[in-house]
């Protein structure tokens, strides 16, 4: 619905963004890339740099200035940043960095769940996350690759509500309740599009993979056509790591010039 702002409830994956040391050349990339345009969220006289992509005008993603160690970050909506940290040290998570403010935008804190895996939760004050999504250009989804599944969809249940459908193949991590948020907001054409899919797909939140090394988040960018994106990515001084079809997708593994790897996703319709 145009003009309507994006929320996004508890449990919910709401925004990514990027630490990476030349935050020049990480701005050189994904705009070239992605047809981002940059704009710098801190206060003139801050020290250091949000700086929020935008895409048609729409907020899309972060980078800022770091050491980029972390990757692309998955942050996951909450109402109460504070209670939330509780709640995944409780369920055997770990908080490396404890719920602040980030100016006037929102509370955020850096977690890793019980294998390791590294995210943020948000608590959305005046940003309340990513606008522009799942369209060429724009994040697309947030997957978890575990070695561990069993574990891991424990403690995210526990903490999140989530569960896992298994009529709706695998790997689909579905929030109970979420279709019919969208629809009463920001998306109220979402189940008359989907009424060919399972009875739940529109709960579908965030994907789950096996994982034979260590646990992380992967984070899936759209894009219209995948080699012509992974071309453009060689030629900006990024690198295609491995290439898959799948029934739904064509997608790449890219790292950009300083390292960071991320997934690129064209749709592909069956017939």
């Amino acid at each position: 619905m145009a003009g309507m702002t994006r929320t996004y409830p508890q449990g919910v994956p709401c925004w990514v963004d990027l630490n990476q040391s030349d935050l020049d050349g990480a701005m050189r990339f994904y705009g070239g890339l992605f047809g981002w345009s940059f704009s710098n969220a801190m206060p003139p006289d801050a020290p250091g740099a949000y700086m929020i992509a935008t895409l048609d005008g729409q907020d899309a993603a972060a980078l800022a200035p770091g050491e980029g160690g972390d990757g692309w970050v998955s942050y996951i909506a909450c109402d109460d940043a504070d209670q939330t940290a509780a709640a995944i040290a409780r369920a055997g998570g770990t908080i490396v960095d404890p719920p602040e403010d980030a100016g006037p935008g929102g509370r955020a804190a850096t977690c890793l769940d019980p294998q390791g895996a590294g995210f943020r939760l948000w608590q959305a004050r005046r940003r309340p996350g990513a606008q522009a999504v799942n369209e060429p250009g724009a994040w697309n989804f947030s997957d978890l690759a575990t070695p561990d599944a069993e574990q891991a969809m424990r403690f995210y249940r526990d903490v999140f509500g989530w569960v896992v459908s298994p009529e709706l193949g695998a790997g689909m991590v579905r929030l109970p309740g979420y279709g019919d948020f969208l629809a009463s907001g920001p998306d109220p054409d979402i189940h008359r599009r989907q009424e060919f899919a399972p009875e739940g797909f529109d709960d579908v939140i965030a994907g789950l993979s096996p994982a034979d090394s260590e646990a992380r988040w992967w984070i899936r960018f759209a894009v219209a056509d995948r080699d012509e994106s992974a071309d453009r990515a060689r030629s900006l001084g990024g690198m295609v790591t491995s290439v898959t079809d799948t029934d739904w997708t064509r997608e790449a593994v890219i790292e950009d010039p300083q390292g960071a790897a991320f997934i690129i996703s064209q749709l592909v319709v069956p017939g």
